[in-house]
């Protein structure tokens, strides 16, 4: 196990097997449990800031069948309010969990902005990268990834909410920039997987409009991946807060499901595999 003091060897280790590639050829979606190391998260506030029980809810993550686990130590929550993390407090956070994370034997995806938390986690063994901005916030991220092979998952993102613009429009040319940015980088379009950001930058309206629409993500012919987990457009169609909002998080993601999505992140990994098990048998019978 890494220490999580001391630098990590194999800071240039390159992900020479795709991980999402492998579990997709499953055939069924996949469910990511989610892992908030911060003080501040919009779903679970401080409850796994402190690093035992952050590793314990890792484990029985695990326990549950989550196919991988996603980690992050700087909120961005959907709807602002959430400040930003300077590097060295991200990073703080992050090392005394990540290498317990990894020990537990399924891909680890690291959920960051910044392309420094991105090459040390990978470097550590973490296998994916999760950018809430689609490798358009930090200039290196692109770089990064591609120089690891690491597959991304780019996700559509806004500085804020405008209720006037046509909001699949606007992910789609998100896209479109996303995955220039991609080539460029020399990032294989096998390791790209699209979502369209449920919550941030939108208005709950729009959240549910893209949820509605989620097949026409299927234009850009790339894995497509779903987090509506306890957000806040929940909230105003059954008035909730985000521990409440189990039944909402499930009716999202069984629909975008229904619609194409092949990647559910969820904090709720037990009941979010129950939902898609029956649902399924529900389409075989």
């Amino acid at each position: 196990m890494t220490h999580p003091d001391r630098p990590v060897a194999s800071l240039h280790r390159r992900v020479t097997v795709n991980p999402l590639a492998r579990l997709l050829a499953q055939g069924r979606p996949l469910v990511m449990g989610v892992l908030n190391v911060t003080p501040d998260s919009f779903s679970d506030g401080d409850r796994f800031s402190d690093p035992e029980a952050a590793i314990n809810h890792a484990r029985r993550m695990v326990a549950e069948g989550a196919d991988i686990i996603d980690i992050g130590a700087e909120s961005t929550r959907p709807y602002g309010g959430a400040e930003a993390v300077s590097l060295e407090e991200e990073m703080r956070r992050l090392k005394p969990v990540l290498p317990a994370v990894l020990s537990l034997g399924i891909p680890v995806s690291i959920d960051t902005m910044k392309a420094a938390v991105a090459t040390y986690a990978l470097g550590a063994g973490a296998v994916i990268v999760n950018d809430v901005w689609g490798l358009q916030h930090d200039p290196d991220m692109a770089r990064v990834v591609a120089g690891r092979g690491a597959p991304v998952l780019v996700m559509h993102n806004r500085d804020k909410a405008d209720p006037a613009i046509d909001i699949m429009a606007d992910i789609h040319a998100f896209f479109e920039r996303s995955l220039e940015i991609a080539e460029k980088a020399g990032i294989a379009r096998d390791r790209i997987v699209l979502d369209p950001g449920i919550g941030f930058g939108k208005t709950a309206d729009q959240s549910l409009l893209v949820i509605a629409r989620f097949a026409d993500l299927k234009s850009f012919s790339l894995p497509l991946m779903i987090g509506a987990s306890r957000k806040r457009f929940i909230d105003k169609v059954s008035p909730a807060p985000p521990d409440q909002r189990l039944g909402g998080s499930l009716a999202a993601h069984l629909a975008a499901v229904a619609n194409g999505a092949m990647i559910v992140r969820t904090h709720d990994v037990a009941e979010t595999l129950q939902a898609l098990k029956v649902a399924a048998a529900i389409r075989s019978a």
